[in-house]
């Protein structure tokens, strides 16, 4: 991968993935940590591993399958990723952001992005979904941003304005997908670190003081490049263990990815209810 992504290496991806499905997808969806069951409900599907598709990265993380799954989902075309890659793994932003160029070029409109992500806000529990209102993008203010290098026009103008990057439309439809099967759904803060290592309790106190509710190590980036390129956004957050901000407790990656067995039946339900309401 080079310095930066071009307008070519994105279409050779998308060249790749036409000729492996006569599917055009409009929903994309990333699973995250322990949320990948659901992409194993499509039948029939095209499955495309990712070290099938240039420049495209690879996933390394237990719990992340690293393949595409494309097919109907409540009768929508939906191009699924089972695992994404994170910058802790050693990519740099602009490749973590990759993937979502191909999404662009595609033709997806609507985004539903998920993941595991720990309790900064006390009174969430594991198990618990918390529907993303907004983030904050610590690791862009540190300059880690995914669009940073020259603007690929065709996809989107330099400077986007982030106010709205979780579409308020999608987010009322995933409140009312949870009220129909009676799901409680928290509304959120995300914020995106860089990991791998855990928050320390004393991070998590400060996390809290910003305004954050959910911490993880990723989401953020994608949905950046998503919003640039126009693509509607909705993200959940599955809540894989308790806020240890008196340091009691300790995370592990076994704990998140037993939480997501919780979290899929909840994130199933409010996944299919929003792309049933999606005309």
């Amino acid at each position: 991968m080079s310095d930066f992504i071009t307008l070519e290496m994105i279409d050779r991806a998308v060249d790749v993935i036409r000729s492996k499905t006569s599917r055009k997808p409009e929903v994309g969806l990333i699973l995250g940590s322990g949320l990948g069951d659901l992409a194993d409900s499509i039948q029939p599907a095209d499955y495309i591993d990712y070290r099938e598709i240039p420049e495209w990265p690879r996933s390394t993380i237990m719990g992340h399958k690293g393949r595409l799954v494309i097919g109907e989902l409540e009768s929508k075309s939906v191009l699924i990723m089972q695992g994404r890659a994170h910058y802790y793994e050693g990519y740099p932003m602009h490749v973590v952001g990759f993937p979502i160029r191909v999404m662009i070029r595609l033709g997806i409109k609507y985004l539903i992005v998920t993941n595991a992500a720990g309790a900064v806000n006390p009174d969430y529990q594991p198990g618990d979904l918390m529907l993303i209102k907004d983030h904050l993008s610590l690791v862009g203010m540190c300059g880690l941003n995914p669009l940073r290098g020259p603007n690929i026009d065709e996809l989107g103008e330099r400077f986007p304005d982030m106010s709205q990057a979780y579409n308020p439309a999608l987010l009322k439809l995933a409140k009312e997908a949870a009220a129909e099967k009676g799901i409680q759904a928290r509304e959120g803060v995300y914020i995106c670190l860089s990991g791998p290592s855990f928050e320390t309790p004393a991070d998590l106190r400060f996390l809290r003081t910003i305004g954050a509710d959910a911490v993880g190590m990723s989401t953020v980036p994608e949905v950046i490049v998503a919003h640039h390129g126009g693509i509607k956004v909705l993200g959940i957050s599955g809540i894989s263990n308790k806020a240890n901000l008196d340091g009691s407790n300790v995370t592990t990656h076994e704990e998140v990815l037993e939480a997501g067995k919780v979290l899929v039946p909840k994130l199933d339900a409010i996944v299919r209810g929003v792309l049933r309401r999606i005309s």
